[in-house]
């Protein structure tokens, strides 16, 4: 029973942090300090819930890219999402051939939280000074799969934030326009990501060690959440800035500092 509580627990936190610029990674790694750690599989599996939710959220539009792809318009917009996601797919394979892993230690989360935060208000504030442009161009899509990638190395920057923000200072400065295109991009991407470490599990044999149940269970529960979390959002961000969660960051981020030093 206490399992299946975090296991829960786990999975609303990804619900809620995967889409919000808050850092879904951030605080899942934080919480499995009082949760248990889970595997690799596990915490991309509960991800891929949460973007099976955005995928049931904008399947109108890609719908659109499968019936309107020979329309000039379409078919630029789904270039500009594949090199996004082809740099951060190439990235990545760079930083596991390299043998990157990701941080676990609290501190480096603490500081990416503070950091991001200061940089989101920073980033809105010259953005609002800017033409209202909900135009994604070129400069737009390969930065937007630079941040993906740097955010996925750095646990705490928030892959939503950073592309986000990539799109809002470099010429896509309507909120609603930059969101879209930065969550497009997060489908194939943790749909890739997940694939790679199931294929991870069935090469190496583990598969019949995995916890599939509690997996499944995270994954419905990252799900059911992540689509009322994204819901929400996008009702949100048309009448106010990202502003209360840069605070919340911040203040997170300090939080933790605190905290470290008396746990440890």
């Amino acid at each position: 029973m206490h399992d299946f509580i975090n296991v829960v627990l786990l999975g609303i936190i990804e619900g809620i942090t995967e889409f919000l610029p808050i850092s879904s990674t951030g605080h899942l790694l934080i919480a499995e300090h009082w949760l248990g750690a889970r595997s690799d599989l596990f915490n991309v599996g509960i991800q891929a819930g949460a973007i099976l939710a955005i995928t049931f959220i904008y399947w109108r539009r890609l719908w659109t890219f499968v019936t309107r792809w020979r329309e000039p318009a379409t078919r630029d917009y789904l270039l500009k999402l594949l090199v996004a996601f082809l740099i951060t797919a190439v990235i990545g394979l760079i930083a596991v051939e390299l043998g990157f892993k990701l941080p676990r230690a609290v501190a480096p989360i603490a500081w990416a939280l503070i950091i991001g935060g200061v940089w989101m208000i920073a980033a809105e504030q010259i953005a609002a000074r800017r033409p209202e442009s909900s135009t994604i161009t070129w400069r737009v899509a390969i930065l937007v799969g630079i941040a993906q990638m740097i955010a996925g190395i750095f646990p705490g920057t928030s892959r939503s934030g950073a592309t986000i923000f990539a799109a809002m200072l470099f010429g896509t400065s309507n909120r609603s326009a930059a969101t879209e295109f930065a969550f497009l991009v997060g489908i194939p991407t943790m749909y890739a990501a997940t694939g790679y470490e199931l294929l991870k599990v069935v090469h190496s044999g583990s598969a019949a060690h995995a916890h599939w149940g509690a997996l499944a269970l995270g994954f419905v529960v990252s799900l059911i959440v992540a689509f009322a979390a994204v819901k929400w959002l996008l009702g949100y961000i048309r009448t106010h800035r990202f502003t209360p969660f840069a605070i919340y960051r911040i203040l997170l981020g300090i939080a933790l500092l605190l905290i470290i030093p008396m746990s440890s």
